[in-house]
């Protein structure tokens, strides 16, 4: 009967690490790219230098939860950089930030209107 208990106890121990997991990021099986939580994804940012030729964009930002990072000014890279032609600083900008290859890359930037 202990036996049992025990393999109960460890079953459930083990739920209960695996289940909190779902909400983290996740990879798409149509891309094979990590995604972050929907509630996560998206961060306030100002833009403050926008780099066309070069794909970067220079934000001050809130806290970056997917990445556990606190609000700072910094430089990113852009995967697409046609989402930097209609951004000048001073723009209100909702962007969405993965880390990639030990770089910082915005997937996704938005104007706040």
């Amino acid at each position: 009967m202990k036996t049992i208990q025990r393999l109960l106890t460890i079953s459930a121990l083990a739920m209960g690490v695996a289940l909190p997991m779902a909400g983290h990021a996740q990879v798409s099986p149509s891309t094979g790219q990590v995604a972050a939580p929907a509630s996560d994804s998206m961060t306030d940012g100002e833009v403050k230098k926008v780099d066309l030729d070069n794909s970067k964009i220079t934000l001050k930002h809130g806290d970056i939860k997917n990445l556990d990072m606190p609000g700072m000014t910094m430089v990113f890279t852009v995967r697409d950089k046609g989402q930097l032609t209609n951004l000048k600083p001073g723009d209100k900008v909702k962007f969405m930030v993965i880390q990639e290859g030990g770089k910082m890359i915005v997937t996704d930037i938005q104007p706040v209107r």
